[in-house]
């Protein structure tokens, strides 16, 4: 791990809202995985809105652990404390991670990936050839719905854009720093600004296996996401 005051090869953002059932063992299971890989690191957790402990649990790790951080929202927005994760992010390389997931093995492919020269940026799929997604029917298939809509109204040209990525800082900050929608499509239009600006960007199968139902539910999302599609469309086809 980054010994205090040395900037980290790798930071890992993790957004969390109401996740004092799992915050303190996952993070734990993530210290001791990474302490047998090769790379200093520091941990952001992006504490949004919570209404449970889990500010309380994360200032708690954040005191045993000098490569823990934890950043505090008072609104519940997953987009603006992942965006805000990313701009305060020191690694040479940006990892936005899940707090159910905490996937180690994404981390080795995608940082593998990131020493060709001609890769900026990693995602995550859940719906590409080779991939497993064991969420529930309709959680797989809101991710189905979304995708094409972004096909057909940005011209995406991927097969997923929520959930793990990784990428260099030093390219993607201020791709993140000029994105214009939060929630829930934050990261559907960074990976779209980042393909639209010319940036190297591949997709990697991964496998989903969540450790405990979304603590926000999909119908209540729903109105959210869809205004926001619309921004977003406004936002990279007429503003730019």
């Amino acid at each position: 791990m980054a010994e205090p005051n040395t900037v980290p090869s790798i930071s890992i953002v993790i957004p969390v809202f109401n996740e004092e059932a799992i915050l303190r063992a996952a993070i734990l299971d993530l210290v001791d995985r990474l302490s047998f890989l090769p790379w200093s690191y520091e941990i952001l957790i992006a504490e949004n809105g919570s209404t449970d402990r889990t500010l309380e649990i994360a200032t708690e790790l954040t005191g045993r652990f000098d490569a823990l951080r934890c950043r505090h929202t008072v609104e519940p927005n997953y987009g603006k404390a992942l965006r805000e994760g990313i701009l305060d992010a020191k690694g040479e390389t940006v990892i936005c991670d899940e707090i159910d997931l905490c996937d180690t093995d994404f981390y080795q492919r995608a940082l593998s990936l990131l020493r060709d020269s001609s890769v900026d940026f990693v995602v995550g799929s859940k719906a590409m050839e080779g991939a497993m997604d064991r969420r529930p029917y309709f959680r797989r298939l809101g991710t189905v719905v979304i995708n094409g809509m972004l096909k057909v109204a940005l011209g995406f040209r991927g097969t997923d854009t929520h959930g793990l990525k990784a990428f260099r800082r030093e390219a993607v900050q201020p791709i993140a720093s000029a994105c214009q929608i939060d929630r829930d499509l934050f990261a559907s239009e960074l990976v779209i600004r980042a393909e639209r600006a010319g940036l190297g960007v591949r997709e990697i199968p991964v496998r989903v296996q969540e450790k405990r139902p979304p603590t926000v539910g999909l119908v209540r999302r729903v109105p959210n996401v869809l205004m926001n599609l619309a921004r977003l469309f406004i936002a990279i086809r007429f503003k730019g």
